[in-house]
């Protein structure tokens, strides 16, 4: 498991936590029950392989709300080139993803259009 060793103010404010409720925990109690994510697997490789990452990965705040998360992480080293830690970085990408999942529905809606008024035209002479 790997453990939160500090976090900052902002990082309380973006998930509504105590300091004292997370330290010293997995970082797995932010995505709930939700652990059936592609990009938790990708953090969970990158670790392993002592390598940066960075996903967008759907956690919820102490009071149950859903945000986006993108998570960059970064592995720290000694002077003798061994890992010691990793610093996350945490950034809520909640309104990118929104304006996103918009514009795909509305480019949708706008091929739907195209489509019928390609059916509906008549032929010009």
């Amino acid at each position: 498991d790997n453990i939160l060793i500090y976090a900052n103010a902002a990082f309380e404010h973006l998930t509504g936590y105590c300091l004292d409720e997370i330290l010293y925990q997995d970082c797995r109690f932010l995505q709930s029950g939700d652990r059936d994510q592609s990009a938790l697997s990708e953090i969970k490789k990158a670790i392993k392989e002592g390598r940066s990452a960075r996903v967008v990965v759907r956690n919820y705040r102490k009071d149950g709300v859903l945000f986006w998360n993108e998570l960059s992480i970064t592995p720290v080293f000694n002077d003798k080139d061994q890992l010691t830690y990793f610093i996350g970085v945490q950034r809520d990408v909640s309104e990118l993803v929104r304006l996103k999942e918009e514009n795909i529905a509305l480019k949708r809606d706008l091929a739907k259009m195209g489509a019928k008024l390609s059916q509906n035209s008549m032929p010009t002479v």
